[in-house]
């Protein structure tokens, strides 16, 4: 059985008190407690600070590039269904130029796991805003304060068909590790949008402001409209379990329509790809 040691990769070169820190052990511990080996996993990362996430924690891996870790993700799941696959990222890079993938994914329900760590601005290019950055917010990259609204991550995975939705906060690893183990073992298309103090250039979302002006929401809602309302009333300063529903995912609709009952378990071999190929051919 696999421990906290094992899964540890490449030194992090994180700030310290960066909020990935508890994301990433959020993870392996999720890992761990579910009872998995490094190799029965698959983390897929994109750009900026939360892209490290796939050197830091030991299983396969893929290092993508700006926006792209949820469509190489359902690849990865396509070829080799044993696999868990988890894609993670941050808020600039997945609800900027990797929103559309994120929509589509939701929609699609795909047996995956999507991890975004929400600091509020990009921070490995020293502090612009990003697209979950508030209305007003200031940087010393810019003139003026932030003119635009900011992407609201959560009532968009859930309007757009996400079987399960959660929020999570990097200041809270017990409730974090639970969502994640939740969220892993889920069939389907999983969102766990984490809110990730970044401690160097942003001032305004701090552990402190989270501590103050988070809700915990117990139990997840029966309804879509339910979650939505709740999100709302409270800004998006939630964690827990919001939304979680049985729907049949991706791959297994897609294996009942081929008669493909092979992309069940395995990665996809030669005999397999010419019988989709004949499937289209015919």
């Amino acid at each position: 059985m696999a421990t906290m040691k094992d899964l540890r990769g490449d030194v992090s070169t994180w700030c310290p008190g960066c909020g990935h820190f508890s994301v990433m052990a959020g993870i392996q511990k999720a890992i761990v407690e579910l009872g998995y080996e490094p190799h029965e996993f698959a983390i897929i990362s994109g750009i900026g600070c939360s892209g490290k996430v796939s050197e830091y924690i030991r299983s396969n891996g893929f290092h993508t590039i700006h926006g792209r870790s949820v469509p190489v993700a359902q690849g990865v799941k396509m070829g080799n269904p044993d696999l868990k696959v988890i894609a993670s990222g941050g808020d600039g890079d997945g609800y900027g130029i990797g929103l559309g993938h994120f929509v589509h994914a939701s929609r699609r329900n795909i047996d995956m796991s999507y991890i975004v760590m929400d600091n509020n601005i990009y921070g490995l290019t020293k502090g612009q805003t990003s697209p979950r950055s508030s209305h007003g917010f200031e940087t010393k990259s810019a003139a003026q304060s932030n003119k635009e609204y900011p992407v609201d991550p959560i009532t968009t995975s859930i309007v757009n068909g996400a079987t399960f939705v959660a929020q999570g906060y990097a200041g809270n690893i017990k409730e974090l590790s639970n969502i994640l183990k939740r969220a892993i073992e889920h069939r389907g298309f999983s969102h766990v949008n984490i809110y990730s103090p970044c401690v160097t250039f942003n001032k305004v979302n701090t552990y402190d402001f989270y501590k103050e002006n988070l809700t915990t929401i117990e139990a997840p809602f029966e309804t879509r409209d339910e979650a939505i309302a709740s999100i709302r009333e409270h800004e998006g300063l939630v964690t827990g379990i919001l939304y979680e529903e049985s729907r049949d995912d991706f791959q297994t609709k897609l294996g009942t329509d081929f008669d493909m009952q092979s992309l069940e378990s395995g990665p996809m071999d030669e005999a397999l790809l010419k019988r989709v190929q004949k499937k289209f051919e015919s």
